[in-house]
């Protein structure tokens, strides 16, 4: 623990948050002072006294880790960077709080601003995505002990955190997996945006987490001693902690204390005077007096960094952890990757996607230490869960297949979690159309730069009798739509483990395989050795001379449209075949790539069993485009595509059509 001056005080510490934060707010006309002042004693107790960590060294992989869920009240966050001497985060950048290219935005942002360990805001994810840092905490413990991994994850979270639906189906999984390394500390300030809490909400909180395996204790949120007190308590507890904080929100306010006044806008310059009068800080906005700089300054563990530094040294495990802690494939997964999809391209196998996923991950797993996932409750549909691994559950860690349940919003969070904790590559599963469940986690996982793979079966009317309710028409384009994601919708066997490839290579956002649930035939003849699916798009039968139809597909209606081309050529037509497994990767690829592909003046058909929206783009306003205009229906797969007409002969048609002018 720091041993603080006998001159200045935690109170004294504290109140150097609250005045750099309602300072903050005012300068930027924007912000939220309540919840950083309500809250600077406990973040106070918690960084000066328990928190491991080294501001010479963010990155640290061994520190602490701190999620402030409660984004909304960045400043609190900042404070604490700048305050404990983060060398980025200047009294310069506290001035230039919400402003364009400062590290101090709105909202905490990870990869932006160094110390900040998650991407926060959207309430429930940051408490949701805490919980699988603790699990990624725990997997790599029981890989390479307590001597390189042994680190706790510690919360800030709101009342609106909790209410969010994700914080059910995430406290619910870590306290069945007994996630000992995470403790949460609820903002219990009794205030909303639109009031008091009682106005919509009156959920025994602490009773919820009981249930759902935590330990729990109420503390007075303003007591430094009963603070210390519950953190040391949760130090030592054998499941999850929830220490509920009751706090006075813009604690120092003379009117707007307690109020919703003061959660998210400024104080205003009187109120603020009045604050300073009421702590007892006389320092001029945005100076605090060096010895309370000093003081925070002396936090911290840098100590404990250098000695973790020498054990990893002496360690022999020690190259496969930074190996596996830098997220970078390795040689031999690599070579695991190459050598698999020159197997499937030899042995052109017939199967499902969604099957010969599974395949692919059987096959490289053993050489991915860092691959782990899992299903929402769909082993057996999705074909996630590879035989002869392990599966994690609470005490014992080493396995890598994690049985989410039905928790998809739940587990896309962890699985953000995990891999921004480092040391794995979560993969997690549900059927396509339950990517709404997962959404905003999957938008987060694109913002934030994450490599999640995202295994997405049951792709299109294809899937069957279960209907429109499980027929993802519109899934593809609005999961095309989220920037930095990668969606792949592969044609065949080969196509699948390129996809796989591709996601698994990827370090710089997420990846979805949308796959089939029916069988698809094997389409390609070269031996695998080049993915070809590396550039979004690329012919798979190319036309005797020059093309006068260009045909294009995804996944299983690929096959449709070679079925189409035989049929075209045989009436005196020279037709291309393109197969597009990824529209953001073919696009990313620039006009020349496009224009070699799709000739200017060609006509063009696309085929997917989904909508045309985002299509334009490609085959432009005059393209025809073969498949669904509204939802789907509940009948067998093959009397659908015919219901729908998604067949060859619907291809066939379309293209005599564009060519008849």
């Amino acid at each position: 623990m720091t041993t603080l001056s006998a001159s200045v005080s935690m109170n004294d510490m504290a109140n150097a948050i609250r005045a750099l934060s309602m300072d903050a707010v005012q300068r930027a006309n924007s912000g939220h002072p309540g919840m950083p002042m309500g809250m600077a004693d406990v973040a106070t107790v918690l960084w000066a006294k328990h928190m491991k960590f080294d501001p010479a060294a963010p990155g640290w992989a061994d520190r602490d880790r701190f999620v402030l869920s409660a984004g909304h009240g960045s400043m609190l966050l900042y404070a604490l960077l700048h305050l404990t001497g983060f060398e980025d985060i200047t009294i310069d950048e506290l001035k230039n709080f919400r402003q364009l290219d400062s590290l101090t935005a709105g909202h905490p942002e990870y990869g932006h601003t160094p110390g900040v360990e998650a991407t926060t805001g959207p309430l429930g994810q940051g408490i949701s995505m805490s919980v699988g840092m603790a699990l990624a905490e725990r997997m790599m413990n029981a890989r390479y002990g307590d001597e390189l991994v042994d680190h706790r994850t510690w919360v800030i979270a709101s009342d609106g955190d909790l209410q969010e639906g994700i914080s059910h189906e995430a406290i619910s999984l870590a306290g069945h997996l007994g996630l000992n390394r995470l403790c949460v500390l609820w903002d219990d300030n009794e205030i909303s945006i639109d009031g008091p809490t009682d106005l919509s909400e009156s959920t025994d909180v602490l009773k919820r987490f009981d249930a759902a395996g935590w330990a729990v204790s109420r503390i007075d949120g303003h007591d430094h001693a009963a603070i210390d007190a519950a953190l040391q308590a949760a130090r030592s507890s054998d499941k999850p902690v929830l220490i509920a904080c009751r706090t006075t929100i813009g604690y120092g306010a003379p009117t707007k204390a307690g109020t919703a006044g003061s959660h998210g806008a400024p104080l205003g310059d009187d109120e603020i005077a009045g604050t300073r009068k009421a702590l007892g800080w006389t320092s001029a906005p945005f100076e605090v007096p060096a010895d309370i700089i000093d003081a925070w300054r002396a936090t911290g563990s840098a100590d404990s960094h250098q000695a973790w530094q020498e054990r990893l040294a002496g360690s022999e495990k020690a190259d496969d952890f930074v190996s596996q802690i830098s997220g970078e494939p390795g040689e031999a997964e690599l070579a695991a990757l190459d050598a698999w999809r020159c197997k499937v391209a030899e042995d052109k196998p017939a199967l499902a996607s969604r099957a010969a996923s599974g395949q692919t991950l059987a096959a490289i797993i053993g050489e991915w230490p860092s691959l782990a996932g899992g299903s929402a409750d769909l082993a057996g549909s999705n074909l996630t869960k590879t035989p002869g691994v392990g599966v994690v559950k609470a005490g014992d860690y080493a396995g890598q297949y994690i049985h989410f349940g039905v928790r998809e919003h739940g587990m896309a969070a962890c699985a953000n979690g995990m891999s921004l904790h480092g040391g794995f590559r979560p993969h997690v599963a549900t059927f396509l159309v339950f990517a709404d469940y997962c959404r905003p986690a999957m938008r987060l996982s694109s913002l934030m730069h994450q490599p999640v793979v995202y295994v997405m079966t049951h792709d299109s009317i294809g899937l069957g009798e279960d209907g429109p309710t499980h027929q993802p028409v519109e899934t593809l384009a609005s999961l095309r739509a989220i920037p930095n994601m990668y969606v792949f919708r592969p044609a065949d066997a080969l196509e699948t483990a390129e996809a796989w490839d591709l996601a698994l290579r990827r370090i710089d956002g997420p990846s979805v395989l949308a796959l089939s649930r029916q069988k698809l035939p094997f389409l390609r003849e070269d031996d695998g050795s080049v993915n070809r699916s590396a550039r979004g798009a690329y012919v798979l039968a190319e036309s005797e001379g020059a093309p006068d139809v260009v045909l294009v597909g995804t996944g299983s209606e690929v096959s449709l449209a070679v079925e189409a081309a035989t049929a075209l050529r045989g009436k005196g037509r020279s037709v291309r075949v393109i197969s597009a497994p990824c529209l953001d990767l073919l696009l990313e690829q620039g006009d020349d790539y496009l224009d070699d592909l799709f000739p200017a003046g060609i006509p063009v058909v696309a085929c997917e069993a989904a909508l045309r929206f985002g299509w334009d783009q490609i085959i432009g306003r005059k393209g025809a485009f073969v498949g669904m205009a509204g939802f789907g229906a509940s009948a067998p797969a093959e009397d659908l595509y015919a219901h729908f007409g998604i067949t060859s002969d619907g291809i066939i048609s379309a293209a005599e059509a564009l060519l008849a002018g």
